[in-house]
């Protein structure tokens, strides 16, 4: 196959590639240039700004001392001034002018008066207890004492009656048998009466009118001594002592003498009640 000949866009385009290359140089060259006058400007930028920095690093600090003095003078006044404003009001709370001392102190007297109030009200009740207790245990004490009494009365009103019917009952005994020792004695004597005989005749009366018995003994010995002579009243006539003190009493000597009375008898069967026993 022949060669051909190149055409006339290949060498056209080959043109095109040259100046094309030839503008790409002339454009680094120019980029080159302007790089380095920009770093030429940087170095005396940069030269120009420390000792701008520095110079501002300076006034900074200065205005930070000025203001660290300020601040400082600043506070020590506050302090004071705090100062002597809590001191003027501790004085008001000491002399209780404070506002902040009297409105607390006003509730809490307030709450004083209540409490106060209060407390003389429980006072009021308690006295109240108190007192009705009192009442009711001296009510209750008085009613024991009237009920004791009232017993006691009784038991002495019981005993004084039965002691009144037992001498009454022993009254009567003794009436019984004194006029059966009348009767006895009566027909026993004379036929003629103490009355009938003349009055020359009759036996004046003896200054010391008898007989006396002399008792020795207590009162229960004495009813049961008594008890038993009324159990044996109807024996007596059986009796010699009691015949021979008839006669004696008869004739105005003394009833009993020592050993005139043997008080044996008393005890046999016939005083305790035994056979043949007679009662009035």
């Amino acid at each position: 196959m022949p060669i051909q000949p190149p055409s006339k866009d290949t060498e056209e385009m080959e043109a095109e590639g040259d100046s094309a290359t030839e503008m790409n140089g002339e454009e680094e060259e120019s980029e080159e240039e302007r790089s380095g006058s920009q770093t030429e400007s940087e170095e005396e930028s940069s030269e120009m700004d420390d000792e701008d920095y520095e110079r501002r690093r300076s006034e900074c600090v200065s205005e930070m001392l000025d203001l660290e003095k300020q601040f400082s003078e600043l506070k020590e006044k506050l302090f004071r001034e705090r100062l002597s404003q809590l001191r003027l009001r501790l004085e008001e709370v000491g002399a209780e002018r404070a506002p902040e001392y009297t409105e607390p102190l006003g509730g809490l007297q307030q709450s004083l008066k209540i409490r106060i109030q209060v407390a003389g009200i429980y006072k009021g009740f308690c006295l109240d207890v108190i007192r009705n207790k009192y009442e009711c245990e001296l009510q209750g004490a008085k009613q024991h004492l009237e009920s004791e009494k009232l017993l006691l009365y009784d038991t002495l009103q019981g005993e004084l009656q039965e002691r009144i019917q037992r001498l009454e009952e022993d009254r009567q005994s003794l009436d019984l048998s004194s006029e059966w020792w009348d009767d006895k004695l009566h027909a026993r004597g004379s036929s003629r009466s103490w009355d009938s005989l003349p009055p020359s005749k009759r036996k004046k009366a003896p200054l010391v009118s008898g007989p006396y018995i002399v008792y020795m003994l207590q009162e229960i010995d004495i009813l049961e001594d008594w008890t038993a002579i009324k159990k044996v009243g109807p024996l007596l006539p059986m009796c010699p002592a009691l015949q021979a003190w008839e006669f004696s009493a008869h004739q105005g000597s003394p009833i009993f003498s020592p050993g005139s009375l043997d008080r044996s008898w008393l005890t046999s069967p016939l005083a305790q009640g035994g056979p043949g026993r007679r009662d009035f």
